[in-house]
């Protein structure tokens, strides 16, 4: 049954806080995410190397070394525990059995460091959506979509804890929106083909974790809000194009919760904050410590309300000290360290806001993850319960914090932003209320070669 959220999950702004949550998650191992503490969460990949038969045994030996030695390390930091993060390389969704057998690899390694140290773990595995290798992409059936729930299945029957996916509904069209800086194609992108997807897609992955005796975790907007802050950092769109994207991709991340999903959120799901708002789940955060992966504004703010902290991603590569993972791994532990005393000391909210404060003045895109800016969008957000509305609201309600925010001089903006600002207003009032009349209005501009109506239920 579709849960609906139609009020927030707090009612007092000191208790939205890192480490802790009104329904925290607790792991096989005895890990309470969201329970009090901040949790490191480790993720990794391979370097740069054809996968196939002949170079599978490399990469199993490759992920064998990158577990034991970032386990080792928790351990002798004393860890309270470890998420670690499965994320899969196209070739491991593309052939299942090379992701299947990656993480069993993992698995043993967790096994061995808990029978070894006594460190609890959990594992997050992450096959990549490749429904859009298909041009235009197949998103509810064909090959792409069997061996993605093929690994799926073995991998939370083998054990992992939780199932997410970054995944890419209605990413063909919002790359167009992108490039053009096009609010309402962004929003339709979202707002219906992403929506429409998520429901879709989310239903299926809740069904096959309740199935498996595993969770079923969250989304990422990686592929929307994320790539949005990148082309800002690069001077490509502008900061506050990028900020508006990030809160109207909040209602299509929900959409996973409104089907079952419990959280922690994926760690590059910037929105994340928002979620926790609406769904007093816990969720996963990326920051300064993933600079390894990619820059952002959002150092210290993203960490604020994060109940997992995650260096996104990193190649196993040597670094002076270690391998890279390794060093990762430190990174994350002394962060959530520090996080984690403040609250021993009663010192969290103060701590929260000092993380807030060190990046909400300098960039819009941190301005909107400020905890009094997400309760107060979020309270208008839970008002409906159309997933559509909701993305055209928060695209409108950013707007004019952003704007408020600029003209009483809380935040750094460039000299233009507010003629952005001003455009997308219009855009956004543009907008019909009905998702099908948007729809009938939008097909003038629509490259209906790029998409496949009827693999979003239109």
């Amino acid at each position: 049954m579709t849960k609906k959220f139609t009020e927030l999950a707090y009612t007092k702004m000191d208790d939205f806080v890192y480490g802790s949550c009104p329904n925290p998650v607790t792991t096989k191992s005895g890990m309470v995410i969201g329970g009090g503490l901040v949790y490191p969460e480790i993720n990794f990949t391979l370097p740069g190397m054809d996968i196939n038969d002949e170079t599978m045994p490399k990469a199993a030996t490759i992920y064998a070394n990158i577990i034991e030695g970032v386990l080792k390390r928790a351990a002798e930091l004393y860890a309270p525990g470890v998420l670690v993060e499965f994320e899969t390389l196209p070739d491991f969704t593309e052939h299942p059995k090379y992701g299947i057998e990656a993480n069993k690899i993992l698995l043993e390694g967790m096994k061995e460091a808990a029978d070894k140290y006594g460190l609890k773990t959990a594992i997050r595995t992450t096959p990549n959506d490749l429904r859009e290798f298909s041009r235009p992409p197949v998103m509810r059936g064909g090959k792409y979509w069997e061996t993605m729930l093929e690994l799926y299945e073995q991998c939370a029957k083998d054990g992992s804890d939780f199932l997410s996916i970054e995944s890419t509904g209605g990413k063909e069209i919002h790359d167009s929106a992108l490039v053009k800086a096009d609010i309402r194609l962004a929003i339709f992108a979202l707002g219906i083909l992403g929506v429409n997807d998520m429901e879709f897609l989310w239903n299926h992955l809740v069904a096959l974790s309740d199935s498996n005796s595993c969770f079923a975790a969250g989304d990422s907007a990686c592929g929307f809000a994320n790539t949005a802050m990148i082309l800002a950092e690069k001077g490509f769109i502008p900061h506050v194009f990028a900020a508006v994207i990030r809160v109207a991709a909040v209602p299509r991340a929900l959409v996973a919760f409104e089907q079952g999903a419990v959280g922690p959120s994926k760690d590059c799901a910037y929105e994340g904050p928002y979620l926790k708002a609406i769904t007093g789940m816990p969720i996963s955060m990326e920051g300064k410590s993933a600079a390894g992966a990619h820059l952002s504004p959002c150092g210290n703010i993203a960490a604020a309300v994060a109940d997992a902290w995650s260096n996104e991603s990193i190649q196993q590569v040597k670094l002076l000290s270690d391998m890279a993972p390794v060093v990762g791994m430190e990174q994350l532990i002394y962060d959530i360290r520090l996080m984690n005393a403040a609250t021993e000391k009663g010192q969290q909210v103060m701590f929260r806001d000092l993380l807030v404060q060190s990046d909400s003045p300098l960039d819009v895109q941190a301005y909107v993850l400020r905890p009094d800016v997400v309760m107060r969008i979020s309270s208008e957000l839970v008002k409906t319960q159309d997933n559509f509305l909701r993305t055209k609201i928060a695209a409108k309600l950013t707007v004019e914090e952003l704007k408020k925010a600029i003209a009483e001089g809380k935040v750094k903006s460039d000299k233009r932003d507010l003629k952005w600002l001003d455009k997308m207003e219009k855009g956004i009032d543009s907008i019909p209320d009905d998702p099908d009349k948007f729809y009938q209005e939008m097909k003038a501009v629509l490259d209906m070669d790029k998409f496949i109506p009827s693999e979003y239920g239109l």
